[in-house]
């Protein structure tokens, strides 16, 4: 049986055989402003990718050089980076790269752009994780219109041609947000995540100068943290264990199942970003094979 792919306006029938990735390998790349955004976005379905050997890399736009209140500048960066080293291992993913681009400066520059470009096309990535543009801060918009520009541009060979076009242009999606206007997150594909919950946490501890420093004491009205490692970890749990959305249910119920999913507490959505390769719900369960 065929499937039907729609790609600028042309429908291609696909063979139930069809290749879905670069390689052999599904090879997924995600992009966050800042060091841990990846962590708390997509942690979860990074964690399941590489347990099922699949290879997965982060990369984080700004350096963190002002994600604190205390400490900053060329030594929260290296602390930071340094953080994000340990959460990569944690997770078990294969590389975190952080970029030198300094936080609240970052700007839609045609320099970034050529390094996204460069990332996505070193990677050979078939999945691109990215915000979505509308959010409070410059440097998370920015981060998605960069990724957004690169998208198609991936697979123009004579666009910075010392790095190899790709053979065809990767999935795009959109981490989930809770954004409302201009309009709201549409959960495309959700992932359950119990069983790499605990993984994503250890990511978060990893990243020690922001959850349990920089976010509950800098902006987040100087929540008290507990000292004892064990209770911390609780505090922490608790601080992040949120409910999922009516939109995320549903779409749960849909790629597992309503009994399946009814008992799904932790997840992880993402929609479809229009800028990237064009999927068949069947193609978009290929590369993400954790439906059994």
């Amino acid at each position: 049986m065929k499937s039907k792919l729609i790609f600028a306006g042309i429908v291609v029938a696909l063979g139930a055989g069809a290749a879905i990735a670069q390689d052999e390998k599904i090879r997924v790349i995600a992009f966050g402003a800042h060091p841990d955004d990846c962590e708390v976005t997509a942690g979860g379905i990074a964690a399941k990718f590489a347990a099922k050997s699949h290879a997965v890399k982060f990369v984080s736009v700004c350096n963190g050089d002002a994600g604190h209140c205390v400490i900053g500048g060329g030594a929260l960066a290296n602390r930071r980076r340094a953080e994000s080293q340990q959460a990569a291992r944690r997770l078990g993913i294969a590389e975190y790269e952080v970029l030198d681009n300094h936080d609240g400066e970052l700007m839609p520059t045609l320099e970034v752009r050529k390094q996204i470009i460069r990332l996505i096309r070193q990677w050979k990535a078939d999945v691109v994780l990215l915000p979505r543009p509308y959010d409070y801060m410059a440097d998370h918009r920015y981060t998605s219109i960069l990724v957004q520009d690169a998208a198609f541009m991936v697979v123009v060979p004579l666009l910075q041609p010392d790095i190899p076009a790709l053979r065809r242009n990767p999935v795009f999606l959109y981490f989930e947000d809770r954004f409302q206007k201009p309009q709201p997150f549409k959960p495309d594909i959700a992932v359950n995540i119990e069983d790499t919950w605990e993984k994503k946490l250890d990511s978060f501890e990893a990243n020690e100068s922001q959850f349990y420093e920089a976010q509950p004491n800098c902006w987040g009205g100087g929540a008290a943290v507990p000292t004892d490692r064990i209770e911390r970890r609780k505090w922490l749990e608790k601080r992040w264990d949120r409910p999922l959305s009516a939109a995320v249910q549903q779409s749960l119920a849909k790629w597992y199942g309503a009994a399946r999913a009814a008992g799904v507490r932790r997840a992880e959505a993402f929609e479809l970003c229009e800028y990237g390769r064009r999927v068949t719900e069947a193609e978009l369960k290929n590369l993400f094979p954790f439906f059994e």
